[in-house]
């Protein structure tokens, strides 16, 4: 039996294909999934750079360049933060939001079938249980 972090690289391979070609589909070639580094942890009022090494696990520096490359592709904006007007937010456009809604229906269609493929009792205990060990390691 393959080892947990095996299992875990298929199944973000096999999640993001499908996430990413299907985002592709409704107007989102560009995207890639190293942006998910910024746009699965986005709010829509908007978040700090900070925040967004802080939730995605990645380097300060590596989020700055993918938020550089979603600033160009039209997805985001620094805005400043009206908390601070030192920070600056990153707050996605329409063209962001709409990305995230797409995502969101996308991800909700994949664990809906990857609920029928187990049974949805077993689906919400793997879920249960894997954030329960991806939060303590």
């Amino acid at each position: 039996m393959p080892d947990v972090g095996v299992l875990s690289a298929h199944l973000l391979s096999g999640f993001q294909k499908e996430l990413f070609t299907r985002l592709a589909e409704a107007g989102h070639e560009h995207l890639r999934p190293r942006h998910g580094a910024v746009m699965a942890y986005i709010a829509r009022s908007g978040t700090r750079a900070s925040e967004l090494s802080e939730r995605s696990g990645q380097h300060k520096q590596v989020v700055g360049t993918l938020i550089d490359e979603l600033e160009r592709l039209g997805y985001v904006t620094r805005q400043p933060d009206p908390a601070d007007r030192r920070a600056k937010l990153v707050v996605p456009t329409d063209l962001g939001r709409d990305q995230m809604v797409q995502a969101q229906k996308i991800i909700a269609d994949i664990e809906t079938r990857l609920a029928q493929l187990v049974g949805p009792d077993r689906f919400a205990e793997f879920k249960a249980v894997f954030t329960e060990i991806a939060r303590a390691h």
